[in-house]
């Protein structure tokens, strides 16, 4: 069976958002792991790296789905810039959902986005790449289309953009909502499995 690893985002959890919703949509076609990333609201880079590394851990990369939502998307191309693709052959695909590909205004973040990402490298250890953006992100700032347009340059992605969105959703870290549907992300996962090739 494929595996899906999803690294959530910042204030958040596994049981936050629409992550439920994938898990339950995949249920029977994939594995769906999401472990739960360290201080979700004081997120630390190599400390997200390293539990996101430890769950893809023991997975066939070549039957493995990375998704990665906001600030979880920036761990997991950390995680796509470190694999050794010679080794282990590439993912089987990526999916950004509301992925910054560069600080967004949020001094406590910009960790995340140092050194500057090896693109190149990125876009070995995946086969493909999905990118999600909705035109009204508050947070995708100061165009959601320029990062967007930015992984279909670099990484030769194939984007989805919608006309409303947020950052799917807009959430505050005082009422994190929880069990939302999520359809249009289901597609862009079970499209990168192996069996959907």
């Amino acid at each position: 069976m494929s595996t899906i690893i999803l690294a959530h985002a910042v204030e958040t959890g596994p049981e936050s958002l629409w992550y439920p919703y994938l898990r339950t949509a995949l249920d029977g076609r994939a594995e769906v792991r999401i472990p739960a990333l360290p201080a979700p609201g004081a997120p630390d880079p190599e400390a997200w790296l390293t539990a996101l590394t430890a769950a893809a851990r023991d997975t066939d990369p070549a039957d493995t789905v990375l998704v990665g939502h906001s600030l979880g998307g920036v761990t997991l191309l950390r995680l796509l810039e470190r694999h050794d693709t010679d080794r282990h052959g590439p993912y089987a695909g990526a999916v950004l959902v509301a992925t910054p590909y560069k600080e967004v205004g949020y001094e406590a973040l910009n960790p995340f986005f140092a050194p500057r990402f090896d693109w190149a490298r990125i876009r070995r250890a995946a086969r493909a790449f999905q990118v999600l953006v909705a035109a009204d992100d508050p947070v995708l700032t100061p165009d959601p289309f320029d990062h967007a347009r930015h992984y279909v340059t670099e990484l030769g992605a194939t984007a989805t953009v919608r006309a409303a969105g947020g950052h799917f959703p807009i959430w505050s870290p005082d009422d994190v909502p929880t069990g939302l549907a999520f359809p249009e992300v289901t597609p862009l996962v079970t499209g990168l499995l192996p069996a959907a090739s």
